[in-house]
């Protein structure tokens, strides 16, 4: 169906109307020895304005600041001899003798004399002044109560602490602790103990104040790389992968070998087109659904390859779609127009059959906390029902229509459903409040981001749009070059933190975009008929797989991965992309 023309449709495959409508990671610099020391080389000045030496190839990074970052990072590492030996062959020092001075007042407890020299430290804001000012007599006042001098915390809360005219709630909390004791039983219990660890986090709390001119900020040579780290991700296209090896040493670049593009496993197990599948949340199963009235649990063993674990039988037509329980001990199977039926994984026996006399189902999903399901009806409600099929809730109307997929957010307060042709339903069951996401073309079908912010729909002008649905629901992105004119195409998301989109195609391909950019990275053949569903591995970023007309289901992964298996019903074990 997907190469050829069906002299007769399928019973009713979803069809929707026709309408008319690397570079190389092999440049590594060559460096040329340099004569000097290499202490020399590195603080060679590249240019100066004013008093400022700046060094660094653009000459934008001021030598002493970055003098200064060096040293704090020695320190915060526990290289205290180093740091000091950086300073004195440096000539630059990380802090000014008078914040010297202040930091050992305060953790002396001199509490006047620290008050003093706060106000020599080249503080220009007025505001940081008079809250670290604050904070330092609060300090005084409750190590003062501590040390049970209730009139001396008295006299500082009333001759220095209110003066300030600052924190006005704070000054009452304080007051109270001079009128009830257990009122100062409660706040101090928040607060250590008088001594040198408790003063030491007193003085971190009022470094945090300080401006970072007056100040180098704690591990912000740790921070500036891990910028440098995250730009050089956010660049890196083809960045796919759970633990990344990130060297400090060179670029980061990742290549094409990191998007699964190559068949390790075709299986076979299907009588008919393969209309739908779905990896479990934890990775370790996958299920597929068939024209063929069948649906199937295949289990993703450590190695890589794909079983077959249990065919699920009963329905009586064509199985449109599988919904994993939260837990992924259960799974729905939804007929086509018919009912739900809700299945063991582990024995692959029925639990429950969901129907409606004389209403058709047409899609399922799950609550969140997994105790009950959600069903679009071909009545074009929508219902919620307990796991003994109870009816819960039931929502009647335009809710959904026969070509319908559906969603519910992970705190069970939003179910999503395509209600119009045009439109999806985002239902707010808590607020009882509906919106709507319009498009100018029909609407084909959906999927629901991890997060639950985003909402990527396929449209029947062979688009697919990216929408935040967070607030205002506005497209983001837009993904085009697979093909779609008769069938239902299904999409997702994928890889490392969601970083791509995979769709389906009327041409036998599967295709791989990435999700910021919307370039489209990859293309790949394999099926002999239209790929109607692929799903990622939410657990190996490098698994994806793919159901097609042709009877089949793909596993696509790393070029370089080798999984040994046997030829059977469960599926031929591929190297090369070749049946």
């Amino acid at each position: 169906m997907g190469g050829t023309e069906d002299a007769e449709p399928p019973l009713k495959r979803v069809k929707v109307p026709s309408a008319d409508f690397d570079k190389s990671s092999d440049n590594i610099s060559h460096i040329e020895p340099v004569s000097g020391s290499l202490g020399d080389s590195m603080a060679r000045l590249l240019s100066s304005q004013g008093d400022e030496e700046r060094i660094g190839s653009k000459g934008v990074i001021k030598k002493q600041e970055f003098v200064k970052i060096i040293t704090r990072a020695l320190y915060s590492l526990g290289y205290d001899k180093t740091g000091a030996l950086l300073q004195e062959e440096s000539g630059i020092h990380l802090h000014s003798s008078a914040l010297n001075l202040f930091m050992q007042q305060v953790l002396d407890g001199k509490w006047d004399g620290s008050l003093t020299t706060l106000r020599t430290i080249g503080l220009s804001d007025g505001t940081i002044v008079k809250t670290a000012s604050f904070l330092i007599l609060e300090q005084k006042f409750l190590e003062l109560l501590r040390a049970e001098k209730v009139m001396d915390a008295l006299r500082t809360l009333r001759n220095e602490i209110v003066p300030l005219s600052i924190n006005t709630a704070r000054v009452h909390e304080l007051a109270a602790c001079i009128i009830s004791p257990t009122e100062s039983l409660g706040l101090l219990s928040v607060q250590d103990s008088v001594g040198a660890n408790s003063r030491l986090r007193f003085l971190e709390k009022l470094q945090k104040l300080l401006p970072a001119a007056v100040m180098v900020p704690e591990r912000r040579l740790e921070h500036l790389v891990e910028q440098a780290l995250d730009v050089q991700l956010n660049n890196c296209v083809f960045h796919n992968t759970l633990d990344s090896e990130l060297s400090l040493l060179s670029d980061h670049h990742c290549g094409r070998n990191q998007i699964p593009s190559h068949t390790l496993q075709v299986l076979h197990s299907h009588d008919d087109e393969v209309w739908f599948l779905e990896f479990s949340h934890n990775g370790k199963y996958l299920a597929s659904s068939s024209k063929d009235q069948s649906a199937i649990i295949w289990e993703v063993k450590e190695d890589g390859q794909v079983l077959l674990k249990h065919r699920l039988t009963g329905h009586q037509k064509p199985v449109l779609a599988v919904s994993w329980s939260p837990d992924d001990y259960q799974l729905l199977t939804c007929g086509l127009e018919e009912f739900i039926r809700r299945w063991d994984v582990n024995s692959g026996d029925c639990l429950h059959v969901y129907e409606r006399p004389g209403v058709g189902l047409i899609s399922c999903g799950w609550f969140p906390d997994g105790k009950g399901i959600v069903s679009g009806m071909t009545d074009k409600s929508i219902c919620l029902w307990d796991l003994e099929g109870r009816e819960l809730e039931c929502w009647k109307g335009q809710r959904t229509v026969n070509i319908s997929d559906m969603a519910m957010t992970d705190d069970g307060k939003r179910i999503i459903s395509i209600c119009r042709e045009t439109a999806i339903l985002l239902l707010d069951r808590e607020a009882k409040f509906e919106r709507l996401i319009e498009e100018d073309q029909v609407i084909t079908s959906f999927s629901l981001s991890k997060d639950n912010k985003f909402l990527l729909v396929n449209l029947l002008n062979q688009e697919i749009h990216l929408w935040n649905i967070e607030g205002d629901p506005k497209v983001v992105s837009k993904y085009k070059g697979h093909r779609r004119s008769r069938f239902v195409i299904r999409s997702c998301f994928g890889g490392f933190e969601q970083a791509f989109i995979a769709s389906g195609s009327e041409d036998s391909q599967v295709y791989i975009w990435h999700r910021s950019t919307g370039e489209l990275l990859s293309a790949l053949p394999g099926h002999s008929g239209a790929v109607n569903c692929v799903s990622w591995n939410p657990k190996n970023p490098h698994m994806l797989a793919s159901a097609s007309d042709d009877r089949t289901i793909r596993i696509w992964g790393l070029d370089h991965f080798k999984c040994i298996g046997s030829t059977h019903s469960n599926g031929i074990v591929l190297s090369n992309g070749t049946t």
